[in-house]
């Protein structure tokens, strides 16, 4: 059934398109027929033809997201760099642009886990993004965000630079089988953390799952049922043992063909200027923005797609 649902929603991309397109030459060819200059139906051409545009847009990343996960939800985990709080603060920053992306896109977020850092930011954060091609679409965010800026913590006004990474990977679901041995997981309950008040939750409702082979962590607590908690985290978990086992298969194939392969994680894929100018770059595809406040505001289509077709040319 998820599979159908996804070929209908492409098909109806094409059928939209189709009819858009259908319809703009009919409007050009009454426009065409006119004695006299209709300002509206001038104004109905260029709004239709926008509207075609997107349409067409979006049929190209269709063609562009055809990865075997590419459909899938992601889950998406952010940690600071080395840096204290700046960093932090600069982690937290990137949490709400992914947020705020998402919300754009008309994607539903579950918000798995936020560490709070000391004195500001997050030490880590942890959402599961839920709609039609996210992890295609996310996955070209993934590594090391650079941000440069005027410090705010800093009393001298001095500028600072922060590095924060990114991780994504599919969200595996029970039609994909990972074998996970109860006797390797280590399963803790504690309190869930709140800002207070009548609706704190005074349960050991929250879950950590510890895989003992591979030291792997998920952390839920965003449910007030430990059993909704468990189920989460064990999906969360799920999901990072297939990633972690997709890597090793390419690290192996990289092996035996001689071949070195960066596997993405760990190198500066973007900067994010505020001081001395304003402007915000991707390192990969050259691709740069002015207006870096509305990139951290969630504007990062752009960047997605000059991703997306760079990685086709690859």
């Amino acid at each position: 059934m998820a599979e159908r649902s996804a070929l209908q929603d492409s098909v109806g991309v094409y059928e939209a398109a189709e009819a858009s397109c259908r319809d703009l030459r009919e409007y050009l060819e009454l426009y065409e027929s006119e004695d006299e200059e209709d300002p509206e139906l001038a104004a109905h051409i260029t709004a239709s033809l926008a509207e075609l545009r997107k349409r067409l847009e979006r049929l190209e990343e269709e063609s562009l997201l055809s990865g075997e996960f590419d459909s899938r939800d992601a889950v998406v985990s952010i940690h600071p760099g080395a840096g204290g709080l700046e960093s932090q603060d600069w982690a937290e920053m990137l949490l709400r642009m992914y947020l705020r992306w998402a919300e754009r896109r008309g994607f539903k977020v579950d918000l798995n886990e936020v560490q709070p850092g000391e004195g500001g930011g997050i030490k880590s954060a942890t959402f599961t993004v839920h709609g039609r091609h996210a992890y295609g679409l996310l996955s070209s965010e993934k590594g090391v965000h650079r941000l440069v800026r005027i410090s705010p913590f800093d009393q001298a006004r001095r500028r600072h630079t922060s590095f924060a990474s990114l991780d994504v990977i599919p969200l595996i679901e029970d039609d994909i089988d990972v074998e996970i041995d109860p006797k390797d997981l280590r399963i803790d309950t504690f309190r869930s953390s709140g800002a207070g008040g009548q609706h704190v939750n005074v349960t050991d409702s929250a879950v950590r799952i510890i895989h003992i082979p591979t030291g792997i962590t998920v952390s839920c607590q965003n449910e007030r049922s430990q059993i909704s908690n468990r189920e989460t985290a064990m999906r969360i978990l799920r999901a990072r043992l297939f990633e972690l086992e997709r890597r090793r298969r390419e690290e192996e194939i990289a092996r035996l063909r001689g071949e070195r392969r960066d596997i993405g994680f760990g190198s500066q894929i973007r900067s994010y200027v505020l001081h001395p100018y304003r402007m915000a770059k991707d390192h990969r595809t050259d691709h740069e923005v002015g207006n870096v406040d509305a990139v951290l505001d969630g504007e990062l289509d752009e960047f997605i797609d000059r991703y997306l077709h760079w990685k086709a040319l690859q």
